[in-house]
């Protein structure tokens, strides 16, 4: 898999923040007994999963080219 570095930078951002995002909806929605609070919060959590994971194998993936360059 390979990102272009803006896409990288993107994604590696939006997985850094997204968990204060999850935890802000999550206090919202308890506060205010929002109903399903536990299944978006989830939800969100397994996209953040997800993103991190694609982050993480672009960056192995990029490492492991670089290092044959040498």
């Amino acid at each position: 898999m390979k990102l272009s570095n803006s896409t990288y930078d993107i994604l590696k951002d939006i997985a850094l923040i997204f968990p204060l995002v999850i935890t802000l909806v999550g206090a919202i929605m308890k506060i205010w007994n929002i109903p399903y609070a536990a299944e978006v919060c989830a939800t969100l959590t397994a996209i953040n999963a997800f993103i991190g994971g694609l982050v993480a194998i672009a960056n192995k993936l990029y490492i492991l080219k670089n290092k044959k360059v040498k």
